[in-house]
């Protein structure tokens, strides 16, 4: 398997990064207007729901997806805020290392500790 993936409750496929490489290749991917997910704080999945439209229930179940497997996550096992934006809001500037983006525009999610221990694992 390429990325992680799972299924949101309303059938969406989630897509998400394994590394920075694939953080690099799923960026590649991603169409202008599907939604993204990357943690506030560094070392996290890029992730990606496969649709041009989606609900408040996806976005939530993407987000918890992408705080599950963020480094955030791993070292403080406490809520974890989570950045949702538009692929068309990515860039790469010269010089950004491997699995590093910049994003023009973003909304907050915050993901509680008891959302993300409920989580089925992957």
């Amino acid at each position: 398997m390429k990325f992680r993936e799972f299924e949101t409750s309303s059938g969406k496929k989630v897509l998400a990064g394994k590394n920075a490489k694939n953080n690099e290749e799923l960026v590649a991917q991603v169409g202008k207007n599907e939604d993204v997910f990357h943690t506030a704080k560094p070392g996290s999945p890029f992730v990606n729901i496969k649709a041009s439209r989606t609900n408040k229930k996806d976005r939530k179940e993407a987000a918890i997806f992408c705080a599950r497997y963020s480094q955030d996550w791993r070292d403080n096992k406490s809520d974890v805020e989570v950045h949702w934006f538009k692929g068309k809001d990515i860039y790469k500037r010269k010089g950004m290392k491997l699995g590093t983006f910049g994003v023009r525009n973003f909304k907050i999610i915050r993901v509680k500790k008891e959302e993300i221990e409920r989580f089925k694992k992957i």
